[in-house]
């Protein structure tokens, strides 16, 4: 058995011990948010593919380094073996990834402007519109409150920290009905519907550039993985050589120079 260089050794360590913490995170954050997640049917197979994910890195990890560790070449070959089919499936999710997003923008245009008027939108996504307009600070869809006629809801009120432009409200509107104030209703001017492209789009984005880092640290440990089995096959052991006091001097014949003999 070969002897591994003690660079490559510690490196795939440190490399594999980040995974393995990194991975034990994202299984700690999945077991975490499975309540809150589970209800949701259209997230229930991504909640899966993270779990089986995060536990099978998870394990080859533990296995990884003490393959390393006890220079086991089982250990090593299943590690190598597990980490290569999961980074071909992440390769594949990013491939999707990167595919999917142009046409994100446009699906989610379709999808929301399908609901106009709001008024006639289901309860769900009512309340779901609502939580939008005051998280981003918005009002309406594609033409700001005009979206929701005359019953504009309350989400659409302007906080007293607002960032985002106001514009009094309609006095026909819904807004007015129990107000006794003689000053103005303001609410949110611009319409929610570019907020939440970007928004989408941008964590579209950072989970592309999290698997893309993911990959990128898998393979590491692979490539260092298999270094490490390559130095272990190479036979280094040089044989002995013992000088006996006791050896004979034997017949030798003297070899004349060919050139010289011609």
């Amino acid at each position: 058995m070969g002897e591994v260089n003690v660079c490559v050794k510690r490196s795939y360590i440190v490399l594999t011990s980040l995974m393995a913490i990194i991975s034990a995170l994202l299984l700690a954050l999945t077991l975490f948010s499975h309540g809150y997640l589970h209800e949701r049917d259209e997230l229930f197979l991504g909640i899966i593919v993270v779990y089986a994910v995060s536990i099978i890195t998870l394990v080859s990890a533990i296995i990884g380094v003490y393959g390393s560790c006890k220079e086991k070449k089982w250990a090593l070959i299943v590690f190598t073996v597990g980490m290569i089919l999961c980074t071909v499936f992440m390769f594949d999710v990013e491939r999707r990834g990167l595919a999917l997003r142009p046409k994100v923008p446009k699906d989610m245009e379709a999808f929301y402007l399908s609901m106009l008027p709001l008024n006639n939108a289901s309860q769900s996504n009512i309340q779901d519109l609502e939580y939008e307009q005051m998280d981003l600070q918005c009002c309406g869809m594609d033409q700001g409150y005009l979206d929701w006629d005359y019953n504009i809801p309350k989400s659409c009120l302007c906080s007293e920290d607002s960032t985002n432009p106001c514009v009094e409200a309609p006095k026909n509107s819904s807004l007015f009905e129990h107000w006794d104030h003689d000053q103005p209703v303001m609410i949110y001017k611009e319409p929610c519907l570019p907020y939440l492209i970007h928004h989408t789009v941008f964590i579209l984005d950072l989970m592309m550039g999290i698997i893309f880092g993911f990959i990128l640290l898998w393979t590491s440990t692979i490539v260092l993985c298999i270094i490490i089995l390559y130095q272990l096959r190479q036979n280094n052991d040089t044989p002995a050589v013992i000088y006996s006091s006791e050896a004979k001097s034997g017949n030798y014949i003297i070899l004349t120079d060919t050139a010289e003999s011609t």
